[in-house]
């Protein structure tokens, strides 16, 4: 069997939408390689509106199916009809282990996720699952933690969606226009640029798939949907992502780099 080209890549993010807006390119990317591909989500229960529109995202990225951790949502009642526990109240170790099994099931060669400051608007969800997914990647590792989630698997690298001061020329206005925040890193806290415009199609499908949040003036993809084509286009052709250190270095074929748009 042709080993694919690509390493496998393990999406941890907040909410349905954000694994197709902040790294959609990317997973399309990997998985039109030949390189295994998922995406963990840690707020919205199974029972929820908005898990066929995320099942049907990751279906237009080729990322499988929805893997959820089953929390609420710290903003939504409605991302918990069963009355689920919202992510920031949840107790942080078992929180980490729900994440730590996901990984060891997938055994994935990245992982990536949401940066320190929870993105542009500093979401509370966004910097909760950035803190957890860091402590969960190196606990998957340590095969005495969590001992009941499946043997150990330490991933290479994990890299953070981030945006740049200097990037967010056409998608700042956007935002501040509804009176988002702009929450942004140095240029050079980035070390992965990667062109998408190849994937730009199912990126934009995967972020359509969102039906409920193409409604309403607040949400991103409702949003984008307003902007030109050359505007949006603009916006989503570039991904920016941070490596942070892990316990251990993992092979050199695990970086993330924008030339050729390759996300390793």
């Amino acid at each position: 069997m042709t080993q694919p080209s690509a390493p496998s890549l393990l999406g941890v993010f907040a909410h349905p939408d954000d694994e197709s807006l902040l790294a959609g390119g990317v997973l399309a990317q990997h998985a039109a390689a030949g390189a295994r591909t998922g995406v963990v989500t840690a707020t919205w229960t199974a029972d929820s509106h908005r898990a066929p529109e995320l099942a049907n995202a990751l279906t237009a990225l080729g990322a499988g199916a929805p893997r959820l951790l089953g929390y609420a949502d710290a903003r939504n009642p409605n991302s918990a009809p069963g009355g689920a526990t919202r992510l920031v109240d949840a107790p942080l170790d078992e929180a980490v282990g729900r994440l730590v099994a996901d990984i060891r099931q997938f055994q994935p060669d990245i992982v990536i996720g949401h940066d320190a400051l929870g993105q542009l608007t500093g979401h509370p969800d966004h910097r909760h699952t950035h803190h957890i997914t860091l402590i969960a990647v190196e606990a998957a590792g340590l095969p005495h933690l969590y001992p009941d989630a499946g043997q150990s698997w330490q991933p290479s690298a994990f890299y953070a969606a981030t945006h740049p001061q200097s990037a967010i020329t056409d998608l700042g206005p956007l935002l501040s226009e509804v009176g988002k925040t702009l929450l942004t890193v140095p240029d050079e806290y980035v070390t992965a640029v990667v062109d998408v415009t190849a994937w730009l199609d199912r990126k934009w499908a995967a972020i359509c798939s969102h039906l409920s949040q193409l409604k309403g003036k607040r949400p991103l993809p409702a949003l984008l949907s307003r902007a030109d084509a050359q505007r949006r286009d603009s916006i989503l052709a570039t991904e920016y992502f941070t490596r942070l250190s892990l316990p251990c270095g993992g092979p050199a074929t695990s970086k993330l780099t924008g030339s050729p748009p390759r996300l390793w």
